[in-house]
């Protein structure tokens, strides 16, 4: 699975570690918008933007999950963990 990760000044741009940002980030992963699509980082990036309070996030994160298998849920479950514990 490719990994996309958005450099820390373009982060910024986009709103930091907002939930929106987060969001908009599941999203770029979910659609292959600029990146091939990979719908366990987006699950990832979703799950954290719903947990930084986006209902949105949490609306597309439901969607996503449905698509995933119970090892990439799992994955994307812990790369989301990892992510918070660091953050």
């Amino acid at each position: 699975m490719a990994r996309f990760e958005i450099p820390a000044s373009e982060m910024a741009m986009m709103g930091g570690n907002s939930a929106e940002a987060l969001c908009e980030l599941g999203i770029i992963y979910a659609t292959g918008r600029g990146c091939q699509a990979d719908l366990v980082a987006a699950h990832k990036w979703l799950n954290i933007a719903a947990i930084k309070g986006s209902d949105r996030a949490a609306e597309l994160r439901a969607d996503v999950a449905a698509t995933l298998t119970k090892m990439q849920l799992a994955a994307a479950l812990r790369a989301a963990r990892e992510w918070m514990t660091t953050h």
